[in-house]
C-alpha cells in the first residue's frame, strides 16, 4: 500500500531559487527534463516503484512511465493512485498470476511492433515474489531488450537495516500457509549458510515465528513492518523473543522477517560417528540417521553415508 505524501504543487510555498532547496528543485527539474527528452527505445522496462513512501520514486522511473506506450500493472486500480499522483496517464493493462500466460503473446506482438512496454508491481521491484518471470524469459528469448529500472525493494531495505550479517543472504519469499508444509520448508532452509529474508502476512506472522524458533533454533532475527511508511517498525530479538512478543499483539501492515545465520558449531564427522555408534545399537540405520541428524542439526544424507561406512567397517 502506498502512502500519499504532501508534495503536490498546490501545497508548495514560493521557493527562493538561490536557496539550497531552490537549487535542489532546479537540479531535479533539469535532470528530469533531460531524461524525459532522451529517446526511449522499444523494449520491456521493469520499473521499480515505492514500497510505501512516494518520495522513493526515481527520476528515471518517472521518465520511463511518462513515455511508455503501455504500462502493465499487477493491479491497475492500485497503480492508478501512483500514476495520478505524478500526473501520469499512460495506457495501462493488468498483468497478474491469472492472465500472464495469455498476455505474454500480446506483449511479444507489441514489442515486435516497436512498442515501449513498462511493467510495474503494486510496490517495489517487479518479479520479486510477483508475476512476470515467464514474460521476461520469453521476451529475452525472443531477442527483445529487457531493461531494469532499479529502485525500492523491501527485501534489500529490511536486510540492510536489520543489523544481521549481509555478506550472504537468501530470499525465501512466502512460507507455506499450512504448518506441516511450513515446518518442512524451514527444515530444508536450516542449512542455508547466511541470513534469510521472508515475506509474511500479518495474520500468520506469529505462527511463522513460532515455527522458525522451533525448527531453526536460537537465532537472532528482525521483524520489519510497514517499511518506509508512517508506522515503520524494526523489532529485534531472538526468534523465540519475537514469537512471544507477536503472539500477544495485533500485527498490521506488510511484514518482512529477517533471520540471522545459525551460530551453532558444525558437528564433525567424529561427533556424528560417536552418536551413530550408540544409536545403531538399538535402531536401524535409517532411523538412527534421522535421530542423529535431528539431534546435531546436520544433513541426514551426511549422517547416513557415515553410517554406511561404520557398517562397512563392522
Amino acid at each position: 500500500m502506498v502512502q500519499d505524501l504532501d508534495i503536490g504543487p498546490d501545497n508548495e510555498p514560493a521557493v527562493d531559487s538561490g536557496s539550497a532547496r531552490g537549487r535542489l528543485l532546479a537540479a531535479v527539474t533539469r535532470d528530469l527534463t533531460r531524461l524525459a527528452s532522451d529517446p526511449l527505445g522499444a523494449g520491456l522496462y521493469l520499473v521499480a516503484t515505492p514500497i510505501g513512501n512516494l518520495g522513493d520514486i526515481t527520476l528515471r522511473a518517472l521518465s520511463v512511465l511518462a513515455r511508455a506506450d503501455i504500462v502493465y500493472c499487477e493491479d491497475t486500480r492500485h497503480s492508478a493512485k501512483l500514476l495520478q499522483h505524478f500526473s501520469l496517464s499512460p495506457t495501462t493493462r493488468p498483468l497478474h498470476d491469472h492472465n500472464e500466460d495469455s498476455e505474454r503473446t500480446r506483449v511479444l506482438r507489441d514489442l515486435a511492433a516497436g512498442k515501449r512496454i513498462a511493467l510495474i508491481s503494486d510496490a517495489g521491484t517487479p518479479l520479486i515474489s510477483d508475476p512476470g518471470f515467464k514474460l521476461v524469459r520469453d521476451c529475452a528469448g525472443a531477442g527483445h531488450p529487457v531493461i531494469c529500472i532499479p529502485g525500492a525493494s523491501s527485501v534489500i531495505t529490511a536486510m540492510a537495516a536489520s543489523g544481521l550479517p549481509t555478506d550472504a543472504f537468501f530470499f525465501a519469499g512466502f512460507l507455506p500457509p499450512k504448518q506441516a508444509a511450513r515446518r518442512a520448508r524451514l527444515s530444508d532452509l536450516k542449512a542455508v549458510p547466511g541470513s534469510m529474508v521472508f515475506f509474511e502476512s500479518p495474520q500468520r506472522t506469529a505462527d511463522s515465528l513460532a515455527d522458525m524458533a522451533d525448527v531453526l533454533g536460537a537465532r537472532d532475527a528482525v521483524m520489519a513492518r510497514e517499511l518506509t511508511k508512517l508506522h515503520e517498525e524494526m523489532a529485534r530479538g531472538t526468534l523465540a523473543d519475537l514469537a512471544a512478543a507477536v503472539k500477544i499483539r495485533d500485527i498490521k501492515g506488510e511484514v518482512v522477517l529477517v533471520v540471522g545465520p545459525s551460530t551453532a558449531v558444525e558437528a564433525t564427522d567424529e561427533d556424528i560417528e560417536q552418536r551413530l555408534d550408540v544409536a545403531l545399537q538399538t535402531m536401524r540405520l535409517k532411523d538412527a540417521a534421522k535421530a542423529v541428524s535431528d539431534a546435531l542439526g546436520v544433513s541426514k544424507t551426511r549422517v547416513y553415508d557415515l553410517g554406511l561406512k561404520i557398517k562397512g567397517k563392522d
